[in-house]
């Protein structure tokens, strides 16, 4: 009986056994598959970096095939394994991953290092990880420290490791690793830190770039030279070590001075007109993808004379500044403040230039410093335009049937403004008055009253309406002060109008871009250029030859010194608020405006022909230097014949005050 009973017992321990077993034995199934779907349930499918595209940076180029600037969310410029050089690649390997092409994408070794110098730290200072190991960490998982991550990280790498060869897997790292002051890969890097592409850098570069990975931020040579170069050395220590390089090319290169690029920062060369286009460019083809989609934009901005517009609005300035210091004669007291954009205490300027034919901006100049101030005063700003407003009033009176010798009174008047009971009584810049005066000498010496005289005749509607199928986007004020450039307009809208009359009558619409390209050279955006008849070709002409006369004539002499034929106006605002020119070739329309940003005086006499007009000149000069001769058009339907200036009777040749002018045929002047 008792061996039964004990019989009876074991056997019921051993099932007793049997049940736990089975119990711990699914607990622990239980809890490999739920590390297994932790480990997986949230991981990205290897296969889709078959299809994977980088950021990569997007390209700005002038029209002469400058890169103007450069727009990355991630600075990066992929490039073949074969165009890294065996230096960047071997200090790589010897300081991220010595054993690289033998191990299956975990190194047991390095692990166990890392896990010793954590328990002795007491938390995690190194992790041990492949390059295959960081890949996958760059490529699909946060930067977090934790050990689900790390098991994450490992799983990834040996899916990696099955499916891509070595070299792929190393492609992919040295073009995707962050390498600091925003930069992604080695090629981003290379030009960042020393001006150059990847495969011209040299032993110490390359030992450089090697050594950023462990600590992009802390090492970059931008935000630290001292660490930078510590850490470079222990990359050439490290190849030193493992037989890279000779003792003598080591000592050679541990001693030699770190040579960063200190060439200007592309985005410097045309910032306003960059800042303008980008604008643009995120309406039509979206953030996302300029930023990170590697595209090539042409432009119309011309690089050379980009450079010389700078230039003279810099040294115009600084002279007119120069000559203000020198005379005494800066006065503030006639201010009007005005914090509607960005205030400068120095005086500022703008310049814009468009080729005549297309429209294209050539060149682009929106305030002194695009640091100080992004406000781009070119196409922004709304100023009064003074006198530089007239041409339009005469150019819708040329179209109406007027001529050049057409006669205007240029005497005292007086006028009712309604809701006012003082009359207002218009004042000539000289304060002198002519009589009767013919439309060219009006303009020419930019007397005031013959111009409202004409805004009353033609009607103010009227010249507004004619001003703003110009191109005038700006609210125009229907006051006869209109005629003197009392409304405010833009400079890039007035310079477009200008460009009409060297561009036999016809309108184009300003633009900056001309095509975008995808990374794969496939073209994704063209410019649709608009453009409009507004005058008849042979009003134009006369237009063009009454403001050649400014220049040959009048307010506008100075630029005789150019040589060339050239047509424009002055312009000057009440108490010297506001100076400009805007004038053109029969190729290029250029506008200039200077002013203070908060609308006091520029100082007493600071006419446009001061202030503006030797800024105009210095940039023509340099833009038009070496370009063919041109002439203006002439239509078939007009005649040049010689005239008196002030009378407008035609004359003899060699009679005093006799001056060419354009006629539409069958309005000649009498004899």
């Amino acid at each position: 009986m008792r061996f039964i009973y004990n019989d009876n017992k074991r056997r019921r321990h051993r099932s007793l056994f049997l049940i736990v077993f089975l119990l711990l034995a699914g607990a622990v199934c239980g809890v490999i598959v739920g590390v297994i779907i932790a480990l997986t349930q949230d991981l990205p499918q290897i296969r889709q970096l078959e299809s994977f595209q980088p950021s990569t940076t997007t390209r700005i180029y002038s029209s002469d095939g400058v890169i103007l600037s450069e727009l990355f969310a991630e600075r990066r410029d992929p490039v073949k394994l074969k165009a890294i050089p065996p230096y960047l690649k071997a200090a790589l390997l010897a300081t991220e991953d010595q054993r690289f092409y033998s191990h299956s994408g975990l190194d047991i070794k390095g692990i166990g290092r890392a896990i010793i110098s954590d328990i002795r730290a007491g938390k995690f200072i190194q992790g041990g990880s492949t390059i295959t190991q960081q890949l996958a960490k760059t490529l699909f998982l946060t930067p977090r420290r934790t050990l689900l991550r790390k098991l994450k990280e490992a799983f990834l790498a040996f899916q990696l490791e099955r499916r891509y060869t070595k070299d792929a897997i190393l492609t992919l790292y040295l073009n995707q690793i962050y390498l600091g002051s925003g930069t992604y890969g080695v090629d981003a890097a290379a030009q960042r830190y020393f001006g150059k592409s990847v495969n011209a850098l040299n032993l110490s570069e390359c030992a450089l770039l090697a050594g950023l990975p462990q600590a992009p931020s802390r090492y970059s040579p931008l935000a630290n030279k001292t660490l930078a170069v510590k850490r470079r050395n222990v990359v050439l220590r490290r190849m030193l070590k493992n037989g890279i390089i000779a003792p003598s090319l080591y000592d050679e290169t541990v001693n030699r001075p770190l040579e960063l690029s200190t060439g200007t920062r592309q985005s410097s060369l045309a910032p306003y007109f960059i800042a303008h286009i980008k604008q643009s460019l995120e309406k039509e083809i979206g953030t996302e993808l300029l930023y990170k989609g590697g595209l090539t934009v042409s432009t119309t901005l011309v690089y050379q004379e980009q450079k010389a517009a700078a230039l003279a609005v810099s040294e115009g300035l600084e002279a007119f500044e120069s000559r203000n210091m020198e005379m005494g004669i800066r006065n503030s007291e006639f201010g009007i403040p005005n914090s509607t954009f960005p205030i400068s205490k120095s005086p500022q300027a703008a310049l814009i230039a468009l080729d005549v034919k297309t429209g294209g901006i050539r060149a682009m100049i929106g305030g002194r410093d695009f640091k100080q101030s992004a406000f781009n005063r070119a196409t922004m700003a709304e100023r009064q335009p003074g006198s530089a407003f007239k041409p339009l009033v005469y150019a819708l009176a040329i179209e109406r049937g007027f001529s050049q010798n057409t006669l205007l009174q240029d005497a005292p008047a007086a006028y009712k403004i309604a809701g006012k009971r003082k009359l207002w009584q218009p004042q000539n810049f000289s304060g002198t008055y002519k009589g009767s005066i013919t439309f060219r000498k009006a303009l020419s010496i930019s007397q005031n009253i013959p111009a409202v005289r004409l805004i009353e005749m033609l009607g103010i509607s009227s010249v507004v309406q004619f001003a703003h199928s110009m191109g005038i986007r700006s609210q125009l004020r229907p006051y006869l002060s209109l005629a003197l450039g009392a409304s405010e307009v833009r400079l890039i809208d007035l310079t477009a109008a200008y460009a009409v009359f060297a561009n036999q009558g016809q309108w184009t619409r300003p633009f900056g871009v001309t095509d975008v390209y995808d990374r794969n050279n496939r073209q994704i955006w063209r410019v649709k250029p608009e453009r409009k008849a507004i005058m008849s070709r042979a009003g134009a002409a006369v237009i063009t030859d009454m403001l050649a006369a400014v220049i040959n004539e009048g307010t506008g002499r100075k630029a005789r010194v150019i040589g060339r034929p050239l047509g424009g106006k002055t312009g000057t605002t009440n108490r010297y608020k506001d100076a400009l020119f805007v004038g053109f070739s029969p190729s290029i329309a250029t506008g200039v405006w200077v002013g203070m940003d908060d609308f006091t005086t520029l100082g007493n006499r600071a006419t446009g022909a001061k202030a503006a007009l030797p800024i105009w000149i210095q940039f023509m000069q340099a833009a038009l230097d070496g370009n063919p001769y041109q002439h203006f058009d002439l239509p078939d339907d007009v005649v040049r014949m010689r005239m008196d200036r002030t009378t407008g009777k035609q004359i003899e040749d060699a009679a005093a005050g006799a001056v060419d002018a354009l006629f539409i045929k069958g309005a000649t002047p009498a004899s």
